[in-house]
């Protein structure tokens, strides 16, 4: 167990890469909606 737990320190709070992972996917995410949005009330989908 001392071995896991010595990994854990040295590779610093995994919470906190999977926070900043799922932060930038939802910007990602929000951005493409929107932009998707804003194109369609543009007329820029529709042929």
């Amino acid at each position: 167990m001392s071995e896991e737990e010595s990994s854990v320190g040295r590779r610093g709070p995994a919470w906190l890469v999977l926070v900043v992972v799922a932060a930038a996917l939802v910007v990602c995410c929000c951005s493409t909606v929107i932009g998707l949005a804003v194109a369609g009330s543009a007329g820029l989908l529709g042929r």
